[in-house]
């Protein structure tokens, strides 16, 4: 787990409440699980009211979208630093941040798509989301060979539903149990290695 619970008293820094409240979003999601994360519950952990903190968002709801929308603008900026970079194979790193980010920040990964939690409709959210699909949809966030950037190609749709559903699988338990995160992190490697041959234009070893 990430984060741990403080003392109330050393979270909230006048001026900045809405990102506080994020903060405390992810802080109890990680220990209690999303489903029971609520917004007087989060003003509470960073000293608060609840007044002040429906100001910013007026309901869970919009909570959770805002919290969802950054965990969205957080993956796509891993994975566009990660592209950035040079590197031997492109998709394995790329990859391989896209399984960090989720297995650091678990909250945020569970979060990026529940629909049931958050407003699909917002306008930042959309935006947030789109971006992100476009770095899937140019090529894995271009570390793949990719002729046609406004949809997923088959080899695009096999990289992120492998690379997704590995970090899935971290981030839920069912895998991994008893590794520590730089061994998570070389069993990711050696599965994105084995998935290589499979992706046109892309050799892995």
């Amino acid at each position: 787990m990430r984060l741990i619970l403080r003392h109330k008293s050393s979270r909230y820094h006048h001026g900045h409440l809405a990102e506080s409240l994020l903060e405390a979003v992810e802080e109890l999601a990680e220990r209690f699980g999303l489903e029971a994360v609520t917004l007087r519950g989060c003003a509470k952990l960073i000293g608060v009211a609840p007044s002040a903190a429906f100001k910013h968002y007026r309901d869970k709801r919009a909570l959770f979208t805002a919290f969802a929308t950054r965990a969205l603008r957080l993956m796509a900026a891993r994975m566009t630093a990660t592209a950035s970079q040079p590197h031997e194979h492109p998709f394995l790193e790329v990859g391989l941040a896209y399984v960090a980010f989720g297995i650091e920040r678990s909250a945020m990964f569970q979060a990026m798509w529940r629909s049931e939690l958050i407003d699909p409709s917002d306008a930042d959210y959309r935006q947030a989301s789109q971006h992100l699909g476009a770095l899937l949809a140019g090529g894995f966030a271009e570390s793949l060979l990719d002729d046609d950037q406004r949809k997923l190609s088959p080899q695009e749709l096999l990289a992120w539903s492998s690379v997704h559903g590995l970090t899935s699988l971290f981030v839920e338990g069912a895998l991994g149990a008893g590794l520590d995160h730089a061994g998570k992190l070389a069993y990711a490697r050696a599965t994105l290695v084995a998935l290589g041959p499979s992706l046109a234009g892309e050799t892995v070893a």
